[in-house]
Formats: structure tokens, sequence, C-alpha cells
């Protein structure tokens, strides 16, 4: 279906793909993986002729369609569903051909194409892609243009699946989907009749949907059979075997050279040093395995808060006295770990946005302490940056109380240190975009988070580190995301925001993907009332319990590791002041009216500094020694290092 054979790109100069070569054959599920920047979207653009190559060549099977999600979002007055249909275009022209009143000898042949397309069930069809991308049936008669940016982006990938083209391409497909229009989205997709190539940073999707993974990484396309999991294994493994194969190369470079430097000057030895030097210069070289870090999160831990952190009783939220949710009983404390379940519009944003401060109770009471601190990260906030600043220009403006020092080492917990600190935000990459917003939602170390969909731009790395960041920040968060497996990895508590409400869920991601599905299922069948879930309870009861377990043994993971964290802060402390005592000490030294005095107070200060860098010198072993040890905990709490 596809060839691609020593593609080269280059793009201001810089060189994207070098001898990019991979095939894809027809029917095949490919998922292409890579490091945001690397060109796996202008990759995409080679495919489909918008760019073109600096070298090699690209082929797609002769008379292959192929399709994309397009770039802008439909509008206009269309419905909805007419507008799914007229992606079909060859069903569009036979219909436009029927309705032209064609030539009798010619009306036999469209009905019989009509009929092998599946023309009749096409607006059936493309309902069900429409309600499993989230649109209420009523919705489906509804203007295109009525919808807002996001759901008409829905709109433009329910036209490119329906349009069913040989070959579909996919650009992070689930950027503009929930949770649950996503979970609906990998069973789709793993089911897809033609070729598929997609760009995902979503794990599960990764391993759900395809077949197959292709790795974007120095310009070259490596092809792994199976999933995502199964990629990062051989992955792995193989990087085990050139790291070792090298070392060995290297060992016996080494020997060569030895031999040769003390050898060659003897007669006796000569030939067997000359040898040896041929063979040196012979020896193909075993690349290194380069691996490219990984940008961190570092969220601040808060000051302790006695529990709740927030209280609600008999709440009722909503807005121009139109409840969204009422009945709303709820906790948080600091260790909590919650994510938001619910399909869009159920009012999970409602709820983050009380939670958060920035929305009243119509009805009901709020408790919390005065000194509590919310941090609330929205994506759409990103469209708040200013392009025309930097993220250092970004801190001094909202963090102006705070010395220039200060502020770059926050900046530096989230990935901005030198130049990107000093890059303009229009230069930025969406997930760096991102990550800036997290990094200013972070700046006065709240203690509660509150992250709305964080995971929009990142790649699958950034996603693990961010998720490891979570589980080890000291207050308490909120979670709304569509990607579930940092639903999995984080949450020890499930929210399900639903028929105006908001309940306890008790089983895990797989218990509310088997919910979901129960769901869809009765409404195929219009209720009939007859359900399949039964059979499923032991499976449920046995995979809370599990889910249980796991959020009690991440829960003890944080109160072992307090301690140590408790030192480590301590230690900093300790260190901040010294630091502050040297300074001080310094600028008295540096007054040249101490010189010219009696030498006792030169002589006394000068003593006193000494004492001070020896006394930062002990504080910072002492903080290294705390630091590591915290380290070295974290690494070992399997609760932790697995998501709890």
């Amino acid at each position: 279906m596809l060839h691609l054979n020593n593609v080269v790109c280059r793009i201001g100069g810089r060189t994207l793909l070098e001898g990019a070569s991979v095939h894809v054959p027809e029917g095949q599920r490919v998922g292409l993986v890579g490091r945001n920047g690397t060109g796996k979207t202008t990759l995409f653009r080679l495919i489909l002729g918008e760019r073109s190559t600096d070298g090699g060549s690209i082929t797609v099977r002769p008379r292959a369609r192929v399709g994309q999600v397009a770039q802008e979002a439909p509008d206009g007055e269309t419905p909805l569903l007419d507008c799914v249909l007229a992606a079909d275009t060859e069903r569009a022209a036979l219909l436009a051909a029927l309705e032209a009143d064609p030539d009798p000898h010619h009306l036999a042949d469209l009905h019989e194409r009509l009929a092998v397309i599946g023309a009749h069930g096409a607006p059936a069809r493309a309902s069900a892609i429409l309600s499993g991308l989230g649109f209420a049936p009523a919705d489906h008669t509804r203007a295109v243009g009525t919808f807002s940016g996001g759901w008409r982006m829905r709109v433009a990938l329910a036209a490119a699946l329906f349009a069913r083209p040989d070959l579909l391409l996919l650009d992070e497909p689930t950027n503009h989907l929930d949770l649950e229009a996503t979970l609906w989205l990998e069973t789709f997709l793993a089911s897809y009749p033609g070729t598929l190539v997609v760009i995902s940073h979503d794990r599960d999707l990764l391993n759900r949907a395809v077949e197959r993974i292709v790795h974007l990484e120095n310009g070259r396309l490596v092809s792994y059979a199976g999933n995502f999991d199964r990629f990062e294994r051989t992955r792995a493994e193989r990087q085990e075997h050139q790291a070792k194969a090298a070392a060995r190369q290297a060992e016996e470079r080494r020997h060569m050279q030895a031999f040769i430097d003390r050898f060659r000057a003897k007669a006796t030895k000569a030939r067997q040093a000359q040898s040896r030097l041929k063979r040196l210069e012979r020896m193909p070289p075993i690349a290194a395995v380069i691996e490219e870090s990984v940008i961190p999160f570092d969220f601040p831990d808060p000051e302790p808060l006695p529990p709740p952190v927030i209280a609600i009783e008999g709440g009722i939220a909503g807005y121009d006295q139109r409840p969204v949710l009422r009945g709303l009983n709820l906790r948080l404390d600091m260790d909590d770990r919650v994510a938001l379940l619910g399909a869009n519009g159920n009012g999970k944003s409602t709820l983050a946005k009380v939670l958060a401060g920035r929305l009243s109770l119509m009805e009901g009471s709020l408790r919390a302490p005065a000194k509590l601190r919310v941090g609330y990260f929205a994506q759409h906030q990103t469209e708040e940056l200013r392009a025309g600043e930097t993220p250092l220009q970004h801190g001094r403006r909202l963090m102006g109380d705070l010395p220039d020092q200060k502020i770059r080492a926050h900046l530096g917990r989230f990935g901005f240190g030198e130049p990107r600190v000093n890059t303009l935000v229009s230069s930025l990459s969406g997930g760096e975009k991102a990550r800036l917003l997290i990094a200013l939602t972070c700046r006065e170390a709240p203690h509660l988070l509150i992250l709305d969909e964080p995971t929009n731009h990142l790649d699958i790395d950034s996603r693990e580190s961010l998720m490891r960041a979570l589980n080890t920040f000291q207050g308490a968060v909120v979670l709304v995301s569509h990607d579930p497996r940092l639903v999995e990895m984080v949450a020890d508590r499930l929210w399900l925001v639903d028929g105006g409400t908001v309940t306890s869920f008790d089983g895990d991601m797989d218990d509310y993907r088997r919910l979901l599905l129960d769901r869809a299922r009765e409404a195929r069948r219009e209720g009939s009332g007859s359900s399949e879930a039964g059979g499923d309870s032991a499976d449920m009861a046995h995979s809370a319990a599990a889910q249980k377990d796991r959020r009690r043994a991440a829960a003890e993971a944080r109160t072992r590791l307090a301690p140590l964290r408790k030192k480590v802060e301590a230690a900093e402390k300790r260190l901040a002041t010294l630091e502050a005592a040297k300074a001080k000490l310094e600028a008295r030294l540096a007054d040249p009216a101490l010189y010219q005095g009696p030498p006792a107070p030169l002589t006394a200060l000068q003593r006193e500094l000494g004492e001070t860098q020896r006394a930062i010198a002990e504080a910072e072993e002492t903080w290294l020694e705390a630091h590591d040890a915290l380290e070295t905990a974290t690494a070992a709490e399997p609760a932790l290092a697995e998501g709890g």
C-alpha cells in the first residue's frame, strides 16, 4: 500500500528525515511514534503530496484513496449528518447521477454500484460514528456551524472515518476527544477495514488499535512488530545489546591500541603490531546508545493543611440559575488523587470550576481552609499565553515578588532552562506551551492541583514524566483526561459525573470501559431491557478490590516517603538560610570603609565568612545525601513507580 525508500527531508536547514525507509502492506494498522519535533506530521505531508522530498521516493498503491482529517473544522448551515455523509464522494456522485434522471441503460449500473458500496446503510453507519464520538441523536440534524471548534473537529474526524479511504492517516485523533469518545475510537480503529497509519501519544490506543509500530528517531524509520508495549520491550532489548556490543568493541580497541603502542618499535613484534593496526582500521564502529533526556515535571510540595482540603454538602452548581449538578456531597483530602469520569457536557468542567473557586455554589455549603491554594490548569488557557513574551517574562509578570533566581529555578523544574527560558512563546511547541502553563499554574505551590486535559500535545515520554511527578506530589490532585493510562496510573479514586450529579465509581478503567460498552449495547437494542453485563459482576468485584489494594499501597508508600521528603525540605531551607547569610557577609566585606578602620572587625567578618562557607559545604552534602536517599526510596516503591 505504501512504500518509503531512502526519503530525505530538510526544513529550514534542519534535517528531519535522512534515508528513511519503510513498507506498509495493505490492510495493516500502524502506529507512528517518536518524540515531539522529530518530523511525524511532516512525514504525513510528504505522503499526501503537500510537501516535496529532498531525496528518495514515496509510493502509494495506484488508484488508492488516501484520507485524513480535514485541517479546518467544517462550518456553515449543513446538518451534522449530511456533512458526514458528504465525505463519501462516490456515494454522493452516484446519488446526484440518479437525481439527474440518467439514461435508463445506466440506471441498473448506478443501483448496482450503490448496493456494492452499502449506500443505503450509510446514514445508519454515519449516525453510529457520530454517536460514538459523543454526539447525541438530537444533534445529528443541527447545523455544523452551531457547534464549538472542538466539536466541529470531531465532525471532521467522523467524516474521515465514515469515508473509509484505502489508506487513512490520523494525526493525534484523540486531542479533541473526551475519555468516552477515546475508548470508542480505540475499538473502531482496531477493526478498521483499510490500511491505517496513526500518529498518537496515547499508549492505550497504540496497544489496542495497531499491530505494528514504526519509530521515527534520528531521521530514520525503524519498524517493530506488535503493539506499543511490545515495541518498548523490543527496543529496550536492542539498545541493551547495542550498548554491550559497543562496550566490548571499545575494550577490544583499547587492547589492540595498547599492543600497537607497546610493540610497534620492536622488530620481533612489528609484524603483529602492523596486523592489529590494520584490523583496528577495518573494524566498523558500533554506535553508542544515546538516549534523549526526558524533560521533567517537578511539582513544588505545599505545606500540610488540616483535613479536609475541601468539603461540599448539599451542593447545587450551575449557571444563570440553571443547575447543572445537584446533590453534591464530596470531600477532598491532601493525599487524594481523583479522576473525573463522564462524557463531555455532563458537568466535569463545572465541578472543576467549583473546586477551583471559580464558580460559586447556587445552594449548599463548601468548606475549605483559609490558607488553601489551588492550581487550575485548562488546556484552552494556552491561548492566553502571550506570543511575544518568553517564559521568563511570563514568570516575572506573574511572580514579580520573587527574585529572578527563584523564578528561573521554578521554571527550570519544568524543563525551561537555558535557552528555552528566553525563547518566545510563539516559537514553543504545543507541548512546551502546555508545560509552561502547568509551571505557571504551580507557581504558588498549590495544595490542590486541578488538571483538565494536561496531556494534549505531550509525547509519551513526557506523559510518563507527568505521571511520575503527580504520584510523588504531596498535595491533592483532581484530574480530567482522555488518556486512560494516565487516569489508571494516577487516580486513587474515580468520580462519575453523570445524570446531573457526582457519585463514586468503585471499579477501575476496565470496569468503566465495560460500563460504556454495556450502555452502547443498550442503546442499540433501543431499550429492549436485556443486558449482558451480569456475567461480568465477579470480574468487576475482583477488579474493584485490586484497585482498592493499589490505592492503599500508594497511600502507604507516600507515608513512608514523607520523613525523607521532610529531610530534603529541611536541608533546602538550611542551605537557603546560609546562602542568604553569606550574601550579607560578602556585601559587608565589599564596603571600602571597612578596610580603613581597625583590623579587628574585618578579621571577625572574614572568620565568620569562612565558617559560613564551611557550613554551606556541609549543608550541601547533607542535602545531596537526603536527596539521593529520597530518589532511591522513591524508585524502590512499586506502588508509585506503577502509578499509585
